[in-house]
């Protein structure tokens, strides 16, 4: 079993962001951050999720905890009906963050996933460790130079 931890931030929503992931398989873990300029909370959630996925060299049981009800209900309950919809909500608008889980949609179907929400800020050390992953991807972002390329993982 591979444990994900995912989180996003962003001061300001649209704003700068981060997303960081801390991924455990047995004595073995790894920690992923990045950040955008001009995103928002839940983008930085679900590419949290995307990018710690991604680093899954084979099809894997995976369990994925976050703090956004946002990722855990939107791929194992809402994402069903955007599909047979047309990537259409219940009201007809298009999904928000569609290219997002489209791609989450995609690698998450290599892999047997829980979805595991938990509550944020309140000590869980997985939950609390991605958050921090989440906040060094902001100041990366925040603290570059112009011209500065920020690498992705």
């Amino acid at each position: 079993m591979i444990e994900i931890y995912a989180d996003g931030a962003c001061k300001g929503n649209p704003g700068p962001g981060g997303w960081g992931a801390w991924l455990k398989a047995g004595e073995h873990e790894k920690e992923l951050f990045g950040g955008e300029l001009g995103t928002t909370n839940n983008r930085m959630e679900l590419t949290a999720v995307i990018r710690a996925l991604e680093q899954l060299k084979q099809p894997s049981q995976v369990r994925v905890s976050t703090d956004s009800q946002y990722v855990q209900k939107g791929i194992s309950e809402w994402i069903h009906g955007w599909k047979v919809r047309g990537w259409k909500t219940s009201n007809k608008a298009p999904v928000k963050n569609v290219d997002l889980w489209k791609a989450l949609d995609e690698i998450s179907s290599l892999h047997q996933i829980e979805w595991v929400w938990v509550k944020g800020h309140a000590g869980h050390e997985g939950n609390e460790r991605a958050d921090m992953l989440a906040n060094k991807g902001v100041e990366l972002v925040v603290n570059k130079p112009l011209n500065a390329h920020v690498p992705s993982p």
